[in-house]
């Protein structure tokens, strides 16, 4: 007999749905690159009908659904439940302090027994729907393909391969057909009109060559294929996420630097000011600045609130078609100033 089924009375657990989560582990932690890079857990879920499948959800997800269940259920007296309440496990705290690779991967083993104790209360419970959908498997979820699931799998010895000399008239390339300005050392500068040597494909997104004896990684939409990789080295390693490229220009007296910041994060999406401002500050490591940008004038445009980010996206919509973009790039910018600097606009009546 299972661990929930010693935890309930039989009867019961036989009139649960197939669909019903009855236990949940996870397999491995997931780093998102968006606006703001979070981690998400991923999950394999177990249900009372056999299948399996996986799941992501954030720390943040598990503390919602924390609370909703303690509103609902939690007993004013814990020594004396009263009836349709019961006693909660305790959910691993909030941490806002350190590495956040390391958080998340430290809490894994609380969180293993948050969920298998939550999994264990009584088979009323269960039917909550803030409980099952938290264990749902959404669209967006049967979409996602996992990286690495290091907790499903057995060890394996790393194997060292060496890279075969590069013949340069047969060798797969590209050529670049934008700019593009990488935004870390793992990512290429690429000019217009650069030959890239590939050398295999990271994502659906991504790809990885040499040009002027620098390698690193770079977006396929930047460039034009001129001989593809072979059909091995074209598949990556299980699709990855998709990524938008922003374009962003930091204004100083001594002149203009330009980055192209990729997050995975739909061309649709609407990002917040906060999270706009936390972004810039950490690409051109300059903490006192303003984000901008320019509306169909030309002029600069302070974003100080939702609305205007809001505003700036409706008016990129109307000047589409103006301006020659990669295909996965959006179709707004910005330009970051010092947020003293009152000169760079436009006072003009």
């Amino acid at each position: 007999m299972s661990v929930p089924q010693q935890l309930r009375e039989e009867s019961d657990f036989d009139q649960l749905p197939h669909n019903i989560a009855i236990s949940a582990t996870i397999a491995d932690v997931e780093e998102n690159k968006g606006f703001i890079d979070y981690f998400m857990f991923v999950m394999e879920v177990k249900t009372k009908g056999g299948s399996k499948y996986l799941t992501y959800r954030r720390y943040r997800e598990f503390f919602n659904l924390h609370q909703v269940l303690e509103s609902k259920y939690s007993p004013e007296d814990p020594e004396r439940p009263g009836p349709n309440t019961c006693v909660l496990p305790s959910l691993p705290g909030k941490i806002f302090m350190g590495n956040k690779r390391e958080i998340a991967e430290s809490r894994i083993p609380e969180l293993n027994t948050y969920m298998k104790r939550l999994l264990g209360l009584p088979t009323w419970l269960l039917l909550d729907e803030a409980l099952r959908m938290f264990f749902y498997q959404t669209d967006q979820d049967s979409q996602h393909l996992p990286r690495a699931l290091r907790r499903l799998r057995p060890p394996t010895r790393r194997v060292k391969t060496v890279k075969p000399k590069m013949d340069h008239f047969s060798s797969p390339r590209a050529e670049a057909i934008f700019d593009f300005r990488g935004n870390g050392k793992a990512e290429l500068n690429l000019k217009k009109g650069e030959v890239i040597f590939l050398l295999q494909r990271v994502n659906t997104d991504w790809l990885e060559g040499t040009v002027n004896n620098q390698t690193g990684i770079f977006p396929q939409s930047f460039v034009k294929i001129i001989k593809p990789l072979p059909e091995s080295d074209s598949e990556g390693e299980g699709g990855g996420p998709s990524y938008s490229c922003l374009r962003c220009f930091l204004l100083t007296p001594s002149g203009v630097h330009t980055r192209d910041v990729c997050v995975q994060e739909d061309l649709t999406i609407q990002p917040t000011y906060k999270d706009l401002l936390s972004r810039m500050r950490n690409v051109f490591k300059v903490d006192d600045i303003a984000v901008n940008y320019r509306d169909p004038e030309g002029d600069l445009v302070r974003i100080l609130d939702d609305e205007d980010v809001q505003l700036m996206i409706r008016e990129s919509r109307g000047q589409r078609g103006t301006v020659q973009r990669p295909v996965n790039q959006f179709p707004w910018e910005l330009y970051v100033t010092t947020a003293s600097d009152l000169a760079v606009y436009n006072a003009e009546a």
